[in-house]
């Protein structure tokens, strides 16, 4: 509900025409009211340079181009998608209008080959080095295709100036061969000296329990538990030239890294991995906690998916209750740190995804498409609008100027002469409209989003009216 104060304003406004968001009349009133509603939030305090992947992205000659506001990555797969060796070749298609609407990355499954084979996700890693070229696990193609169906995808990515990130498993293996295994006295499936590729051969000597002890932070799934700190496990999993980072880098071509399952490891893993190998890195750590989202982060070096985002997103826009945007995200406590997104392939419960990708695609961090919202679920021209204005709008720091139960107005305060925006979010079944303001004096505005029809002139001291349709968002800047 809205405060009584409000309503009365409304009431008044309604009985002296003051519908028209270009009229005059009463001005200073209106701003004053606006201003003892709600006590401006500055979220974040740094130089306003937007996220950065680590990689230059300008080019002469490919088709995506480094933007004001940061990058934007497609999660290019979903749980299950089609068996049979054809999901590189599906993504290969979809590259060219991905680039030409302002996505800058996408993010591809395990690409080695798995326990499962033909029917493997990829989490199930076996022979790290096998794309799809060897015959093991009852097939020579992983469920995504053939090694040089991969190659021709990355080649296709890098040909429009994007950058391609793998999921890495490093946490545990599967589809060992039984061995006598002397630190449990039994018989274990960690035997993996004859894999197809010859490379990274394995024993018990390389899995928790070992000589180095019985565990580490986390174990998966009853899988055979890679014990980082064995010096045969770093060595080929980041130190050796032809081991499986560098290889991966610097063969295969991938621009960075998705590391599942942090929480099995230590966060020193991750950054070796980057101290040695480079690229971007995000490791998917699943906790709501942002202090332990936060600590991770910096631990390891690396950036880390905004869970804690996720979570108050979908309080907020499915319990219908905005004031939950204001707590702590990891985009707040580390923008630069921060990767945010609205579904991915292992949780979907956000039902009101188009204002969360409204809220992400304005905010800070680093956001991320999930293949099936773009391509089958939600409306794609509002995704690609959203992700223009991301692109050449989301600039600089962040300032929340309103919020209660059903609406929330939250400012980027531009960047390096890139004006910023506002953006409103309205979680109610009936147009709003409010005073905010504006980091622009004298100012025509407009809705960048098409929602709304106003063209409104910022007040001197940068205070104007604006609306927000129902359920919905509009995004304001200046019209230029």
């Amino acid at each position: 509900m809205k405060k009584q104060n409000f309503k009365a304003y409304l009431l008044s406004a309604l009985l002296v025409g003051m519908y028209s968001c270009n009229s005059n009349d009463d001005l200073v009133t209106d701003s004053s009211t606006a201003v003892s509603q709600f006590k401006v939030i500055n979220v974040t305090h740094h130089d306003g340079q937007p996220f950065s992947t680590g990689k230059s992205t300008n080019s002469t000659t490919g088709r995506y181009v480094a933007n004001p506001g940061g990058g934007v990555m497609m999660q290019a797969f979903y749980w299950d998608v089609p068996a049979g060796g054809n999901w590189w070749n599906t993504v290969n298609t979809k590259i060219t209008a991905w680039s030409n609407a302002g996505i800058g990355s996408i993010w591809l499954p395990p690409v080695s080959k798995a326990q499962n084979g033909p029917f493997s996700m990829g989490y199930d890693p076996t022979d790290y080095f096998d794309f799809g070229n060897y015959n093991q696990n009852g097939t020579v193609e992983t469920r995504f295709g053939s090694r040089t169906e991969l190659e021709s995808l990355i080649t296709k990515v890098h040909a429009e100036n994007m950058q391609v990130y793998a999921d890495m498993v490093l946490n545990h293996n599967s589809g060992g061969q039984l061995e006598n295994n002397p630190f449990t006295g039994t018989q274990t499936y960690t035997n993996f000296t004859s894999v197809a590729s010859g490379k990274f051969p394995r024993t018990s000597a390389d899995f928790y329990k070992n000589a180095y002890g019985n565990n580490d932070e986390g174990a998966f799934g009853g899988f055979p538990d890679l014990a980082h700190v064995v010096p045969n496990v770093q060595d080929w999993l980041w130190k050796r030239a032809d081991g499986v980072g560098k290889y991966y880098k610097n063969t295969m071509k991938f621009d960075g890294w998705r590391f599942d399952y942090v929480k099995g490891f230590a966060p020193w893993v991750v950054k070796d991995w980057n101290a040695n190998v480079g690229g971007f890195s995000v490791g998917e750590l699943w906790d709501s906690n942002v202090n332990i989202l936060n600590d991770w982060a910096n631990n390891a070096n690396s950036s880390v998916f905004d869970f804690a985002c996720y979570y108050k997103m979908n309080d907020a826009f499915d319990g219908n209750n905005l004031n939950i945007l204001n707590d702590d995200m990891m985009w707040k406590r580390n923008p630069y740190k921060a990767v945010t997104f609205v579904t991915n392939h292992d949780t979907d419960e956000i039902w009101k995804k188009e204002l969360a990708y409204a809220y992400i695609l304005t905010h800070e961090g680093y956001p991320t498409i999930f293949y099936r919202d773009y391509e089958e679920w939600l409306n794609k021209a509002k995704l690609d609008n959203l992700i223009w204005i991301h692109n050449n709008k989301g600039t600089g720091t962040t300032s929340i100027l309103y919020t209660d139960t059903d609406e929330y107005i939250a400012r980027r305060n531009g960047y390096n002469g890139n004006p910023g925006l506002v953006v409103y979010i309205n979680n109610s079944s009936t147009w709003q409209e409010r005073w905010i303001q504006t980091n622009w004096a004298n100012a025509q505005i407009k809705d960048f989003t098409g929602n709304s029809t106003w063209f409104p002139t910022t007040q001197g001291d940068k205070w104007v009216k604006i609306q927000c349709p129902p359920n919905g968002y509009s995004v304001w800047s200046i019209n230029m």
